[in-house]
């Protein structure tokens, strides 16, 4: 019980939303509606968590929460947000790779990458440009509601016809008005010397709290910030992925091994080059662990019941595997768990059950893809589900792999209609006709489980004690060697110029000395 001269804030929070609404509808709805989408307005009175957002970023302050929720929905409605399409963006600007969301930072916040030497500053499609965040943004929103961004600007090899100042505002006007707590921090990779003027003036539109966000960083300190393993080779990393549409490289989710391979690709044409490229790696995988035999396991075969042999082979497949204690009520499945997947390094850490409930009356249809699919096997990866039955779903690590917090799981579900074949040449036609509204996506996280024998154990009995101690001992003082010579070069380079100045300097004083020499 709170004390009589206490307010609860859950309850000053819920007036604080109340009040807001209903100002805003008294003095900004009623006398101007056509300022704002309806459809704004109507999320607006119904979505606490977005009101709550603005007044959080505004401090409570009502006054100052309204301006900015109404600049906010005339923006959407001025640049048509909630009918965004890719339709609607010219496909040269998908086409450059300029703007994309690919990856995570150390914090598990989405990367919203900004590819500074691939924009030129053009007025006749400044509107376009400004479009097209708004669809990225946009899509994200829907997508991940409440995960903060961390925009990246790559300034390398970037120059003054590469800043378009107006451009900017806009983007920081986007975290800054338009998409409350959407920033998580912005970090400026290698910006060249001569940009510090420009950035002096973004710094007066950020404000103080936005400011703090900011981070200026070279390649040498970035991974202070992101892991190499989502970082170009050009800033030190080792992700080698590269740009191209289609399609949207927005989620970064990829088809995992099944129990039969690679589950079937979305496009026929694509299926005989999966087929010899994971051709190699399923072998290897078959002989490093022999107790899995290649067989077809049907988990729902149109009526006929699996034998004791089938049922003994799933049960114990089922063992060992961590099993849910939530679950997720979506429209067509019930996911469990809710969340996220946890996974250790010991082997009875190494194998997790996510648990499907059909509660629709018709047969569902199912996939699981992953951002990692190189670590992960997935049985099975892609079947259907019988009204109101349910399927297990066993999630493995691959023997040498470890789990990673930014590794994600996708499980995609499609209501299917009555009497439609669950093979596998029927769910991928399936999969390829059905449109995206009627897909239900469900994301879960990976979580990992901390040894406790890692707890205990002192750093050199851990290096002594593990075959891979000291492989990751001799990765860190490489990557500090690398540090420590990328700073080198810095100083070298600085020390060059500096001694170019004075050359220049040198050689103007004795063209003075000797011209003084000459007239006198």
């Amino acid at each position: 019980m709170a004390d009589g001269g206490q307010t609860d804030p859950e309850q000053d929070a819920g007036s604080k939303i109340r009040e807001t609404r209903q100002r805003f509808k008294e003095e900004f709805v009623q006398d101007s509606a056509d300022k704002y989408d309806s459809r704004d307005v109507e999320r607006l009175m119904k979505d606490d968590a977005l009101v709550d957002g603005y007044l959080t970023w505004r401090h409570s302050v009502v006054d100052d929460t309204l301006k900015m929720i109404d600049e906010s929905l005339q923006w959407r409605k001025e640049y048509n947000v909630n009918d965004l399409t890719e339709s609607s963006i010219p496909r040269w600007m998908f086409e450059t790779g300029a703007v994309y969301l690919h990856g995570y930072d150390k914090e598990d916040n989405k990367l919203f990458w900004f590819k500074v030497k691939l924009h030129v500053k053009d007025a006749k499609t400044t509107v376009d440009k400004k479009r097209y965040v708004a669809f990225w943004l946009e899509r994200y929103a829907k997508r991940e509601p409440g995960m903060p961004l961390t925009v990246v600007f790559d300034m390398s090899e970037s120059g003054l016809s590469n800043i378009d100042m107006d451009f900017v505002k806009y983007i920081i006007n986007c975290f800054k008005v338009y998409y409350p707590k959407f920033l998580s921090k912005m970090i400026i990779v290698e910006m060249p010397w001569i940009m510090n003027a420009a950035w002096k003036i973004v710094k007066t539109w950020l404000g103080p709290e936005a400011i703090s966000k900011l981070k200026f960083v070279s390649k040498a300190d970035i991974q202070t910030f992101i892991s190499p393993e989502h970082l170009p080779p050009h800033m030190g990393g080792t992700d080698q992925f590269k740009y191209s549409y289609p399609p949207l490289p927005d989620d970064d989710f990829q088809s995992p091994i099944s129990e039969n391979g690679p589950i079937v690709s979305e496009d026929e044409s694509e299926v005989k080059d999966t087929e010899s490229e994971c051709k190699e790696s399923l072998e290897s995988s078959f002989n490093t662990e022999l107790a899995l035999r290649p067989k077809k396991v049907n988990f729902v075969d149109d009526g006929v019941k699996p034998d004791d042999l089938e049922r003994q082979d799933s049960s114990s497949r089922l063992r060992g595997a961590r099993k849910p204690l939530t679950t997720f009520k979506g429209t067509l499945l019930h996911v469990s768990p809710a969340e996220e997947l946890s996974f250790g390094s010991r082997d009875t850490e190494k194998k997790c059950l996510i648990i499907l409930n059909n509660v629709t009356k018709n047969q569902v249809a199912f996939k699981v893809r992953t951002t990692a699919p190189e670590k992960y096997r997935v049985k099975p990866s892609s079947s259907s589900c019988e009204a109101g039955a349910s399927v297990d779903i066993i999630v493995s690590l691959h023997g040498g792999f470890q789990a990673s917090p930014q590794d994600r799981f996708l499980v995609m579900a499609a209501e299917m209609e009555p009497g439609a074949g669950a093979g596998s040449p029927e769910l991928a036609q399936f999969w390829k006709d059905v449109p995206k509204a009627k897909i239900m996506e469900h994301r879960l996280r990976c979580h990992v489980l901390e040894s406790p024998k890692s707890i205990l154990s002192s750093p050199s009995d851990s290096l002594s004690s593990t075959p891979t101690g000291d492989t990751q001992d001799l990765q860190t003082a490489l990557m500090r060697l690398m540090v420590s010579n990328s700073r080198l070069e810095q100083k070298l380079d600085a020390c060059l110029w500096l001694q170019k100045v004075l050359l220049v300097l040198v050689s103007i004083l004795m063209a003075f000395t000797i011209y003084s020499l000459w007239t006198s």
